[in-house]
């Protein structure tokens, strides 16, 4: 069973590395994704959808209420709505998508223990890693995962080699 963690700085392409990589698998991949929102150009928050059914909602928005991270609020409605139950849900698929365990998702201790459960299964997994955490969680994967670090000189590449390993 293969498990594989992308990990960067804030902008480098983590979670269009993960979308590209899905897109050429030949598995059925289940899980969350999340996404920019942005207005005129400026980042006003980050969406997230279940990606195997295709809902979405909004994890965290400048102008949500809920537990603050940075200048956004965090969606708990939608993160556990959303995001918890698509990943207790990927575990009837070939392989479970985490786009992101970061500060924001960790904010939701239904979510930390959605990821467990994933994390305790038999399930391939392919995960976007926060840097720089120090949640217990993030601590888990670092140590169980291989850890792949993106950057401007890898991300491109990227996509195609995570298909390789999991094939």
């Amino acid at each position: 069973m293969r498990r594989i963690a992308v990990t960067g700085k804030p902008g480098v392409g983590k979670s269009t590395v993960v979308a590209r990589a899905v897109e050429k698998l030949d598995l059925k991949a289940c899980g969350i994704r999340t996404a920019e929102i942005l207005v005129h150009g400026k980042r006003q928050g980050f969406s997230i959808e279940d990606i195997s059914s295709g809902r979405k909602g909004i994890l965290s928005h400048v102008r949500c209420t809920g537990p603050k991270h940075g200048k956004y609020h965090v969606n708990l409605t939608d993160l556990d709505g959303i995001g918890t139950k698509a990943i207790r849900n990927a575990l009837d698929c070939d392989i479970v998508v985490i786009d992101e365990v970061g500060p924001m998702e960790l904010r939701s201790e239904d979510f930390i223990r959605a990821v467990e459960d994933v994390l305790d299964s038999d399930r391939p997994v392919l995960a976007v890693l926060h840097r720089s955490s120090t949640h217990p969680l993030a601590q888990r994967i670092r140590e169980e995962f291989e850890v792949i670090v993106v950057d401007e000189n890898n991300r491109d590449d990227l996509p195609e080699g995570i298909v390789e390993m999991f094939e």
